[in-house]
């Protein structure tokens, strides 16, 4: 199958037998997989020092595997970012090295298509994908299969019905009606695809990290924030004229919060995303399978792309 090299660039592996699990799964699953020398090492919260985090991230860029992944995400590639071997990096991902990871790693991801237009994937992590207790979810080990044999050409998904009433309502100028009618077939050609961990794109912003992208179709995920935080975080997005600047805003898994009883009083994360629509003009999907969730499709960080949306099928295309 595929050479999988495995580093750890953001938080320490505090979950070791998950690790190890990951490790094992993706060697019954017929892959050559090598790890890190660092990739266990602690230091603070961190998976060794930041010396020690850049090293393993060149290593990663020189090793010449099919797959570079990482063990887990968290928190500590911003401090890296002015460091990063970007034409290493660049480099290899030219040679055929494919780079795979989420939530943290969006900083890579976002630095390396500002600095350089190299693609990378957004998908899985070790430990927290292969290395669960039950098997890995069949779409994402698919997805990822995909990957590894060079087949992957899209993703689709069905968009909930709230989606499909929001969206045609909003495509008449006249009163919306009781029953909206359906929304009409969308289509975006050659788009730039590119997103990632929403707390961490705005983290970029105003920095030379954040990409520029005109006319894209924008991806986003979190975890463990209240819907007030992920609100004020894309409405920064809006104000920003990051979101104005694009074709589409995909919304994938905002999971692992708790709603405040007798507090919020119905503001949930669709009152967010109600809320956002009403703010720009740009159309906002949701449904995406992608985030802090087993189930996930694997996505190209940069990647030209089309997107069809059909009442409630909706469809990135890379292939």
């Amino acid at each position: 199958m595929s050479h999988i090299y495995i580093y750890s660039p953001s938080s320490a592996v505090r979950d070791k037998a998950a690790f190890r699990r990951g490790v094992k799964r993706l060697v019954q699953l017929g892959h050559e997989v090598e790890v890190d020398e660092a990739a266990l090492r602690g230091h603070q919260r961190f998976a060794g020092d930041d010396a020690t985090r850049l090293a393993a991230i060149g290593r990663a860029a020189a090793c010449g595997a099919d797959i570079a992944m990482i063990s887990r995400g968290g928190y500590g590639l911003t401090r890296l970012l002015p460091d990063l071997p970007y034409k290493k990096l660049a480099k290899a991902i030219e040679a055929g090295t494919r780079f795979v990871g989420l939530s943290d790693f969006t900083a890579l991801q976002c630095a390396l298509l500002a600095k350089t237009g190299a693609i990378t994937w957004a998908g899985p992590a070790v430990g927290e994908d292969f290395g669960t207790e039950l098997p890995p979810d069949d779409i994402m080990a698919a997805c990822f299969d995909d990957l590894a044999c060079g087949q992957g050409e899209g993703a689709g998904w069905r968009l909930p019905l709230g989606d499909v009433k929001a969206l045609a309502a909003r495509s008449t100028t006249r009163k919306p009606p009781a029953h909206p009618r359906p929304m009409p077939a969308m289509r975006i050609r050659g788009a730039t695809l590119w997103g990632g961990n929403l707390n961490v794109i705005c983290a970029l912003a105003g920095t030379p990290y954040m990409p520029v992208v005109e006319g894209g179709v924008l991806f986003l995920e979190d975890t463990n924030e209240h819907p007030y935080r992920i609100e004020r975080q894309l409405t920064q997005l809006v104000n920003a004229g990051i979101i104005g600047r694009q074709k589409a805003v995909l919304m994938g898994s905002f999971n692992r919060f708790k709603l405040v009883p007798g507090y919020d009083r119905g503001f949930n994360l669709p009152a967010v995303v109600n809320w956002i629509r009403g703010q720009t003009r740009v159309p906002v999907f949701t449904g995406l399978p992608f985030g802090h969730v087993p189930t996930k499709v694997l996505l190209p960080v940069g990647q030209r792309v089309d997107l069809m949306v059909e009442g409630r099928d909706a469809l990135i295309y890379w292939g």
